[in-house]
């Protein structure tokens, strides 16, 4: 039994998916795969499910109904890995924006270095972000810079969506109240790491814009988040 296992949200990543999986199948350490499909129409699930007979155990699949947004996909990917023995609990997105070479210094920070969270961070030293317009990295940047100046958390990559959980974090944050659909869950997840006094690392890691497939993030994401980090405060994470 391994004891890590990646929650990969997806909708729409038939051009990704098997890619993915495949790759993060190569590597020598054991990870096992979660797959939370909203109802894609493209025939991202069958793809997953098709994978199944290849990877038996390690490979599992949640089908939702319809398109309920990452927030709640990561709530039901936590509750899922909780109920099983993973001890490390991972965020990554589908379309190789995350590489998942970096997936063992996520673990390493965890395992080896007391990590309670562990950030595949874009804003850290060492850290980049390729293929991204001048100005959504801008945003994206100063974006983090908002989130600490409200918030109080000292870490540079707010948004980031590529992390390694411990068992340990997941059960004290209390994540199953945090409203939000979109990147402003990213941030509330991480502030509640903080409030528990949890340890943090950042890892440097190199952000490269997706090739295939398209981008999830809206206007309503984005002011979701402008606006979630004031609730963030008085909530009892």
């Amino acid at each position: 039994m391994s004891d890590s296992i990646i929650i990969i949200p997806t909708y729409n990543e038939i051009e990704n998916i098997e890619k993915m999986i495949r790759k993060v199948m190569s590597y020598e350490k054991d990870y096992h795969i979660l797959i939370v499909d909203d109802n894609s129409p493209d025939g991202t699930a069958t793809k997953v499910k098709e994978l199944q007979k290849e990877f038996e155990s390690r490979l599992h699949i949640l089908e939702r109904e319809g398109k309920q947004g990452l927030g709640t996909a990561y709530i039901a990917g936590f509750d899922w890995s909780l109920s099983k023995s993973y001890d490390y609990i991972f965020e990554m997105d589908a379309d190789f924006s995350h590489n998942p070479d970096d997936l063992i210094y996520l673990y390493n920070a965890c395992a080896n270095e007391g990590a309670k969270l562990s950030i595949g961070s874009r804003y850290c030293k060492g850290g980049k972000v390729k293929n991204w317009p001048f100005l959504r990295i801008l945003m994206s940047y100063f974006a983090s810079i908002y989130v600490r100046m409200i918030l109080w958390i000292g870490i540079k990559d707010t948004t980031a969506g590529f992390k390694c959980y411990t068992r340990e974090a997941l059960e004290k944050v209390n994540y199953k109240i945090i409203p939000f659909k979109g990147y402003a869950f990213q941030i509330c997840m991480k502030y509640g790491v903080v409030k528990n006094k949890l340890k943090v690392i950042e890892v440097p890691i190199t952000f490269i814009d997706r090739q295939y497939g398209t981008s999830k993030m809206s206007t309503g994401i984005f002011n979701e988040a402008f606006v979630g980090v004031w609730k963030m405060k008085s909530m009892k994470l």
